[in-house]
């Protein structure tokens, strides 16, 4: 029915990707394209734009990568969406679109803009940490264990 663009896509799993595996060090690319199968093309650009709207942190280096900017309970998948949708063309902007008739006008185009206001609304309700606690009991593993403590 709908289609979820694949930026936006991508986006959402390689936060939750570095919400999940991350540990002590930054998740790199490469993890993240090993782990999620998102070709490094767009990766780049979505974690690039990530990053300008203060979602993710970039750590330069050769053991830098990305982290949240922020705890994960604190990142909505509504404010990811948001983020990438500001990366799409004007040309596919609803704005672009010719006038159209008046059922187009009056009807069709409220009745889409507030479906995509609903589905905002209940992305904005939903955080990073929902979605990895879903991950974490479902049992879908972590690729980086977490560090062994040998205080006592």
């Amino acid at each position: 029915m709908f289609r979820l663009p694949k930026k936006m896509l991508f986006a959402i799993e390689a936060v939750l990707d570095i919400a999940y595996n991350a540990v002590d060090t930054p998740v790199q690319s490469a993890e993240i394209t090993k782990r999620q199968g998102i070709p490094r093309r767009y990766l780049e650009q979505v974690l690039q734009q990530l990053v300008r709207v203060d979602i993710l942190t970039g750590v330069r280096g050769p053991r830098g990568g990305y982290r949240l900017a922020r705890e994960r309970r604190r990142i909505t998948v509504g404010e990811i969406v948001r983020a990438i949708r500001s990366l799409e063309t004007a040309a596919d902007d609803e704005d672009a679109l010719p006038p159209g008739s008046r059922l187009g006008q009056e009807i069709v185009r409220p009745l889409w803009a507030e479906l995509q206001e609903e589905a905002v609304k209940k992305l904005d309700a939903l955080s990073i940490e929902d979605l990895s606690n879903q991950a974490r009991d479902k049992g879908i593993p972590r690729e980086r264990a977490a560090p062994v403590d040998f205080s006592i």
